[in-house]
């Protein structure tokens, strides 16, 4: 947007070949700014891969096109070494853990808000933007100007979750264009301007790297081992125990399981390649209901598992984040040691919000459910919500 030295303020518009970046770019350019198109290779390997042999050239040719379209200058960076070091050498450290990471969530903190700005910056940007579906709001406090990120208004494709770990200054050069609009508005206008990506469907699967076997993916470096899958069943002792418990940390405890806690009803290949609620890949089949993944050792290479959706294993009331993992989005809204705040809080992506306490004592933050929560994962971030606007997040540590 120009001001009254006939200067534009530039943003530099993270074309993806996708919708959403087009549209974006789109609005960006009525709204009189200065807009250049930024498309960024992160990967390379096709390992594991579902979708054909090259799906960033794909990507990449979408956004030209759009370029093209709508005439602003099209460059092209190469991030996959550091997509590589910072993205997915994280992701098999955390599977090799017997956690389940977010790679979205590292890839917007690591690379496309940090390698893919600084590049941006040396094209003279002003600001990046992107195609997420979330807002921005800027609020003077005591003086001093805060970023809010704030739920995207369409409540079907809010994606504030995937960058719960941007900080202050990360926000300050971030603009959302479609933040406050519905995926069929954005549709439409890509439509209406004839852009190439209009009907295209939208990405699935890891960022960057697409829909995976993720067992054969995480083949790369963590070789399969044939270990043992363990029922419990639901009258387990632990269970009446945890019953009782009354304090943060006793609720916020995982359930521990051995080998002898239940029967061997089948072998996997490593108990790295799954996660906590899952249901398929198990290869167990004959009982009357599902088998759900309640629980993974990577020690001992043991998989339990629970029959049913209602199994006692997948619930828990309470989870800890380590003090170190604990992120502010929103610094001034920070709770000391001792002090307690109620908020909306999620466990996952597309999870409805839930109610509940965040506590912040000396050995990290405990988030404490109004109700008990289903698959709490160890690797995933949790998040919490004052109305909607994303205060912060943390790492799920057990």
């Amino acid at each position: 947007m120009a001001n009254g030295n006939n200067y534009k303020t530039r943003v530099v518009v993270g074309l993806s070949g996708g919708v959403d970046s087009s549209v974006a770019a789109w609005l960006l350019k009525e709204q009189g700014y200065d807009v250049v198109g930024l498309f960024m290779r992160n990967w390379h390997d096709t390992v594991g891969t579902l979708e054909g042999d090259c799906p960033w050239y794909d990507d990449q040719v979408f956004a030209e096109l759009v370029a093209k379209k709508l005439d602003i200058p099209f460059h092209f960076v190469d991030l996959s070494e550091q997509y590589r070091a910072r993205v997915v050498d994280y992701m098999f450290d955390e599977y090799s853990r017997g956690r389940t990471p977010n790679p979205d969530v590292l890839c917007n903190r690591e690379i496309k808000f940090d390698a893919f700005l600084d590049e941006a910056l040396r094209l003279g940007a002003d600001y990046v933007a992107t195609g997420h579906y979330c807002r921005r709001r800027d609020d003077a406090v005591d003086g001093k100007v805060y970023h809010r990120l704030l739920a995207g208004t369409d409540p079907n494709k809010d994606q504030s979750y995937f960058l719960c770990q941007l900080s202050q200054q990360q926000m300050s050069k971030a603009l959302f264009p479609i933040g406050d609009m519905l995926k069929p508005d954005v549709r439409r206008i890509a439509a209406e301007q004839k852009l190439a990506t209009a009907r295209r469907k939208d990405s699935q699967g890891i960022c960057f790297v697409g829909k995976v076997d993720l067992p054969v993916f995480l083949q790369q470096k963590l070789a399969p081992k044939q270990g043992n899958i363990v029922e419990i069943l639901p009258d387990w002792h632990g269970y009446a125990d945890a019953a009782s418990r009354t304090s943060i940390a006793d609720m916020a405890r995982p359930y521990h399981y051995t080998p002898y806690d239940g029967k061997k009803i089948g072998v996997h290949n490593g108990a790295h390649y799954y996660t906590i609620g899952q249901r398929k890949g198990l290869g167990v089949s004959g009982r009357p209901e599902p088998m759900f993944i309640i629980a993974t050792d990577t020690v001992t290479n043991t998989v339990y598992v629970g029959q049913g959706q209602e199994h006692p294993g997948l619930y828990r009331r309470a989870l800890r984040i380590l003090p170190e993992e604990v992120h502010w989005v929103s610094p001034d809204r920070r709770l000391s040691e001792g002090e307690s705040r109620r908020f909306s809080m999620r466990i996952r992506y597309r999870q409805l919000l839930q109610a509940g306490v965040l506590h912040m004592c000396a050995d990290g933050a405990y988030m404490v459910f109004d109700v008990p929560q289903r698959g709490i994962t160890p690797g995933q971030f949790a998040v919490w919500y004052d109305g909607d606007e994303l205060v912060g997040s943390g790492v799920i540590s057990e």
